[in-house]
């Protein structure tokens, strides 16, 4: 049987591809663990999916800590060691870091973004490729460092952009790719760490 490494989950919103990384861990040979997915939205519908299947789930709302982001930060880095993750999966997590919480867990969190980096960092990317003309999009995993969508590359997919695409479209038909590039990404830093120790 693989050796599971602990990870945790960080969602805003609906937890589409928190979902999938979820599937991913059932598999026996899937060498990761969900031991926790945390919010800064108590209201995140992804959290009564992670409950549903009896995993850990809670949310730190960050609008009691005001613009003071570092101590929403830091008591979300509280929960997140409490619960022994090693990794963390950013998987539509909607607020940007503080250097704080970035250099805490430094080489060991996780980004997917909807467009191929470093093409659209920031929002809108779906709607930022059509506008320029592009005939590819596609996601990326990435590392998590102070810049935003900064981090290095860890995988990428591509899909072509239809003439009859709208931002809508593009993003429904990307968002099944993302699922099995996640998993397939986490999957591969977790086994080249391993092999890097």
């Amino acid at each position: 049987m693989t050796t599971k490494l602990p990870i945790a989950i960080l969602i805003s919103g609906r937890g589409s591809n928190m979902e999938a990384l979820l599937n991913a861990c059932d598999a026996p040979d899937y060498p990761a663990k969900v031991v926790t997915v945390l919010s800064n939205n108590p209201d995140a519908a992804g959290l009564d999916i992670a409950r549903a299947r009896n995993i850990p789930a809670h949310a730190i709302d960050h609008r009691p800590f005001g613009r003071d982001r570092e101590s929403h930060e830091r008591a979300m880095d509280k929960a997140l060691r409490h619960s022994g993750a090693r990794i963390i999966c950013l998987a539509g997590y909607m607020r940007v870091l503080t250097p704080f919480f970035v250099k805490a867990w430094s080489g060991r969190m996780l980004n997917i973004h909807p467009s191929l980096l470093p093409k659209y960092p920031g929002l809108h990317t779906h709607q930022r490729a059509l506008d320029a003309g592009d005939k590819m999009h596609g996601a990326t995993v990435h590392l998590v460092t102070s810049g935003v969508d900064e981090g290095p590359v860890i995988a990428q997919t591509r899909i072509d952009i239809r003439p009859e695409d709208t931002a809508e479209t593009l993003s429904k038909r990307l968002l099944t790719k993302e699922h099995a590039l996640y998993q397939d990404a986490l999957r591969q830093f977790i086994t080249d760490q391993a092999s890097a120790s």
